[in-house]
C-alpha cells in the first residue's frame, strides 16, 4: 500500500499511485454481455432454469388428472410418462431459445415471435415422435417378431395441439415481462445519463475564474486546467457505462488539479491504492462526485481545511473504495448544516442508483459520520 501528500499551493497533487502486478490477485471474472434490446428473457439462468422445470412439472400434473378423469382415478405411472415428455420438450425449447436469444433479439418483433414459436412446435413435433418410438421399444414390444410399431397419430396431434396453446401463451408472457424489463432499462439509462451529467455550477464558475486569473500570470497552468477541465466535460457528456478504474482515477486527479489551485494548502490529499487491476470497471464519474462532496462540504467550511484519504483495494470478489473526509461540527438544527445534508444525500442516492443500475444487488453503497470524520464505503463486483 501506498501513501502521498499533496505538496503545495501551485496545484500539484500527487499521481494517484498505479496498481502494481500481483500474483495474488485474480483474474475478475468476464460478465457476459446481453442483447440491447433482448427479445426474451436469458432462459438458461439457474433462476429461469428451475421456474421452467416447476411449471413443467405442475403441467404434467394437470394433464394427468385431466387424463384420468380426476383424482380418484389418478395414475401415477401415466403422471411419469407424461412429466418425462413435458420437461423434454421445456428443457430443449428453453435451451434452444436461449441460444438464439441474440439472434432473436436483432430480428423485428413479428419475425422473431414467429421464429420463436415455431422452434417450439417443432421441437416439440419431433421429441413426440420420438417418445412413442421410445416407449415402444422400452415396452419390450420390438423384441416381439410379430408386433409392430402403431404409430398414433391422434396422440400425436392432441400433443401438438396442447403445446400450440400453452406455448403461446407462455411465449406472450415471458416477451411482454422482457419488453417491460427493456423499458425499465432504457428508462434507467436515461436517468443516469441525466444524472451523470450533472456539474455544480459554482464549480464551472470558480474553474472558469481560476483560468482568467492564470491567463496573464501562468499561462502553462491555465492550459493544463483547460485540460482538466476538457476531461472532465468529456467524461460527463460521454455514454453513461463502465469505464476502466485507472481511467476514473485519473478523472478524480484532473478535478482535484483545479480544486488544488482553489484551495491551496488547505486541500491536502491522501491516496492509498493497493495493487489493484486497473482495468476493473465501474461507472463512470462514481468517485468524482464523492470527492466533490468531500471538498464541497468537509474541506471548504474548514478555515484550516483538511485531509482527503482515498483507499481502493481488491481482493478476490469485490473491489473496495474509501473515500473519508473531516466536516465542521455544527449543531443539528442549523438550517446550513441541514441544507448540506440534504445534497450530500442527493449525491450520495445518485451514485447508489447508478450502481444498482449496472450491479444489482451485487453492489453497495454505505456511509457513516463519526467523531469529524465522514466516510463512504462502496463495494463493486470484479467486472472486465
Amino acid at each position: 500500500m501506498t501513501s502521498s501528500k499533496a505538496p503545495n499551493t501551485e496545484g500539484t497533487n500527487p499521481e494517484p499511485t498505479k496498481p502494481k502486478a500481483s500474483s495474488k490477485v485474480r483474474a475478475p471474472r468476464i460478465l457476459p454481455a446481453e442483447p440491447a434490446n433482448p427479445f426474451l428473457p436469458d432462459l438458461c439462468s439457474s433462476q429461469s432454469v428451475f421456474l421452467l422445470v416447476l411449471v413443467a412439472e405442475l403441467l404434467a400434473v394437470l394433464l394427468t388428472i385431466s387424463a384420468s378423469s380426476g383424482l380418484q382415478h389418478f395414475n401415477w405411472d401415466k403422471l411419469a410418462l407424461i412429466s418425462v415428455q413435458v420437461q423434454w420438450i421445456v428443457v430443449f425449447s428453453a435451451v434452444a431459445l436461449c441460444r438464439l436469444r441474440f439472434w432473436l433479439g436483432r430480428q423485428d418483433h413479428v419475425r422473431a415471435g414467429a421464429a420463436s414459436y415455431a422452434l417450439v412446435l417443432g421441437i416439440t413435433f419431433i421429441l413426440c415422435i420420438a417418445g412413442q418410438w421410445i416407449i415402444y421399444g422400452a415396452s419390450g414390444m420390438a423384441f416381439i417378431g410379430d408386433q409392430e410399431f402403431n404409430f398414433d397419430g391422434w396422440l400425436l396431434l392432441n400433443s401438438m395441439v396442447i403445446a400450440a396453446i400453452l406455448s403461446g401463451i407462455l411465449l406472450r408472457y415471458l416477451y411482454l415481462q422482457q419488453q417491460l424489463r427493456n423499458q425499465q432499462q432504457a428508462e434507467m439509462q436515461a436517468r443516469i445519463q441525466a444524472l451523470q451529467s450533472r456539474i455544480r455550477p459554482h464549480f464551472l464558475f470558480n474553474s472558469m475564474n481560476s483560468i482568467a486569473s492564470l491567463i496573464a500570470t501562468d499561462p502553462d497552468t491555465a492550459e493544463r486546467v483547460v485540460e482538466d477541465l476538457s476531461e472532465l466535460f468529456r467524461a460527463s457528456l460521454a455514454e453513461p457505462t463502465l469505464i476502466p478504474l485507472g481511467r476514473e482515477l485519473e478523472l478524480c486527479k484532473h478535478y482535484l488539479d483545479i480544486e488544488q489551485l482553489r484551495l491551496g494548502r488547505r486541500l491536502q490529499l491522501d491516496w492509498q491504492v493497493s495493487s489493484c487491476n486497473p482495468a476493473i470497471k465501474i461507472p463512470s464519474l462514481m468517485m468524482q462526485p464523492l470527492v466533490e462532496n468531500a471538498i464541497f462540504h468537509g474541506i471548504e467550511p474548514l478555515p484550516k481545511g483538511g485531509t482527503i484519504t482515498v483507499k481502493v483495494s481488491q481482493n478476490d470478489k469485490q473491489l473496495s473504495i474509501v473515500i473519508s473526509n473531516p466536516y465542521l461540527l455544527a449543531k443539528k438544527n442549523h438550517r446550513t448544516s441541514e441544507q448540506a445534508q440534504r445534497h450530500n444525500r442527493m449525491a450520495l442516492d445518485n451514485i447508489r442508483r447508478r450502481l444498482t443500475a449496472h450491479f444489482g444487488t451485487a453492489a453497495r453503497l454505505s456511509s457513516s459520520a463519526e467523531n469529524g470524520i465522514f466516510t463512504t464505503y462502496i463495494f463493486c463486483p470484479l467486472t472486465l
